[in-house]
């Protein structure tokens, strides 16, 4: 049997395991309509998924009064709670994960979610005891900083070479490259195929069928 190449795989939550990405873009452009803002099209709404909400609503609107911003937050995760329990996972998540894990790959999560927010995601998926290890904006640098997958490569003893990380934005797979690790695409997300192209990942999947098959085969 061929040796395998990685020992950890990270995800991205939003867009790469959850079908959330039109809920989330619809929540800026809610929040920023409370506030009498200037209301980012679908576009540039999907760009920031991934980042954390402070820096997303910055990215989102600039050149604002920064007082907004803090508000933003607040208006877009009052949007989020009354809308997050109709998410769902894509179809074969539970499948693919369930069988990394039976293959021995450390699994894990890194998101522009907060702890809360994650954690609420896990329980309501039923992946709570499904990773090792998980990492979320409001507890380090945001994505594209390194810090994340530098992290979850230390807390579990893995080597950043021998780990992959898989999502569905630049932000995602800029990350991976500032930490050097490698990096897997998915364009079913926020960002679309010719801008992920231009970060190179090892691979782009349009679906998660599409993913488990490849990490089955070169993971």
């Amino acid at each position: 049997m061929a040796k395998r190449k990685y020992d950890l795989i990270v995800f991205d939550w939003d867009g790469t395991l959850m079908d959330s990405t039109a809920t989330i873009v619809r929540c800026i452009q809610a929040a920023a309509r409370d506030l009498g803002l200037p209301i980012p099209n679908d576009t540039n709404a999907s760009y920031v998924i991934g980042l954390s909400l402070l820096d997303a609503m910055q990215a989102a609107i600039p050149d604002i009064d920064p007082k907004y911003y803090p508000r933003m937050v607040e208006r877009y995760r009052y949007h989020f709670l009354t809308q997050d329990h109709e998410l769902v996972l894509f179809n074969g998540v539970k499948d693919m994960l369930s069988e990394l894990a039976q293959d021995g790959y450390f699994l894990a999560v890194a998101t522009g979610k907060s702890r809360v927010g994650l954690n609420r995601a896990l329980n309501a998926s039923k992946l709570l005891s499904v990773f090792d290890a998980t990492r979320c904006a409001d507890e380090t640098f945001s994505k594209p900083h390194p810090a994340m997958l530098l992290e979850l490569t230390r807390e579990l003893g893995q080597d950043i070479k021998r780990t992959v990380m898989i999502g569905d934005t630049t932000h995602d797979l800029l990350m991976a490259n500032n930490a050097g690790a490698d990096a897997i695409a998915v364009n079913y997300g926020a960002h679309s195929t010719s801008v992920l192209q231009e970060y190179n990942p090892r691979y782009m999947a349009n679906s998660v069928t599409q993913l488990h098959d490849w990490l089955t085969e070169n993971a």
